[in-house]
C-alpha cells in the first residue's frame, strides 16, 4: 500500500449525506460523566456519612444517658437543681435535708411560684427554704440556669456542688455548667424520670424521641460552645 492510500485509510470517510464516519484506525474518546452525575453522587455519599455519624453519636447518647444511676451518696458545697419536673426538685430537697450540701439553688423557679407551692409538690419541709433554699426566678432555659448557677456559686464561694436534673438532661447541664464555671467541680447526680421507658428505651417511641431531640440539644450546645472557646468537660 502506498502512502497515498495509507493517508485515506486513517482519513474519515465522507458519507453519502456529506457527513463524516471515524475510521476504524481512530481511537475512540473515552465518555463523559456529566459533572450534575459525579456531585450527585458525592452528596450521597456525604449524605450516608452524615446519617451514620448522627446514628452513632445518638447510639452513644443513649447509652449513656439511660445507664445513668442515682448518686445520692455524693456530697459537696452546696445543690443547685435544674428545673423541668417536681421530681427533680423533690430529690434535691431530700439531698439537702440529709446534709448533702449546705445549700441549695432551685433554678429557673415560675415568678409566681411561692416556696410552700414546692413544698405542696415535692411533700418537703418548709422550714429547709427559710434556712437554706434559694430561688432562682431569672433562667428560663438551660444556658441561663448555667450563668445564673455560676453567679450564685461564685457569690457564696462554692468550690464543689452537686448538680439535680434529669438523666437525659444530665449531659447538656453538664455542658453548660462547665462552660461558665471553669475551677468548680461539678458532680452529677441524675433523676431519672419515673413514667419513660428508660430501660427499653428503643420500644418507646415516647421516649426515643425525647432522646432524640435532647441529642440534638446537646450536639447544637456543643458546636456552640465549641465555635466559642469556652471550657468543656
Amino acid at each position: 500500500m502506498s502512502a497515498q492510500d495509507d493517508q485515506h485509510a486513517t482519513e474519515p470517510v465522507m458519507t453519502t449525506d456529506g457527513s463524516r464516519e471515524r475510521s476504524k484506525d481512530t481511537p475512540a474518546r473515552p465518555a463523559r460523566r456529566p459533572m450534575g452525575s459525579v456531585l450527585l453522587v458525592i452528596g450521597l455519599l456525604a449524605a450516608v456519612a452524615g446519617i451514620g455519624f448522627y446514628a452513632g453519636s445518638f447510639l452513644r447518647f443513649a447509652t449513656s444517658v439511660t445507664g445513668l444511676e442515682t448518686n445520692d451518696t455524693a456530697s459537696a458545697d452546696a445543690i443547685v437543681v435544674l428545673t423541668g419536673g417536681s421530681e427533680r426538685v423533690k430529690h434535691a430537697l431530700e439531698l439537702l435535708g440529709s446534709g448533702r450540701g449546705q445549700r441549695l439553688l432551685i433554678s429557673g423557679v415560675h415568678p409566681e411560684t411561692t416556696p410552700q407551692q414546692i413544698v405542696s409538690s415535692t411533700a418537703s419541709d418548709l422550714t429547709l427554704f427559710d434556712c437554706c433554699v434559694d430561688l432562682d426566678r431569672n433562667a428560663s432555659n438551660t444556658l441561663q440556669n448555667a450563668s445564673e448557677t455560676a453567679k450564685w456559686a461564685r457569690r457564696n464561694g462554692f468550690d464543689r456542688l452537686l448538680v439535680v436534673t434529669s438523666a437525659y438532661h444530665m449531659p447538656r447541664a453538664l455542658l453548660e455548667l462547665h462552660s461558665v464555671m471553669d475551677g468548680i467541680a461539678l458532680v452529677p447526680v441524675p433523676v431519672q424520670t419515673a413514667d419513660l421507658e428508660f430501660d427499653r428505651w428503643y420500644t418507646d417511641p415516647r421516649t426515643t424521641l425525647l432522646l432524640a431531640r435532647e441529642h440534638i440539644k446537646y450536639m447544637l450546645a456543643w458546636l456552640r460552645i465549641a465555635m466559642m472557646g469556652e471550657p468543656q468537660p
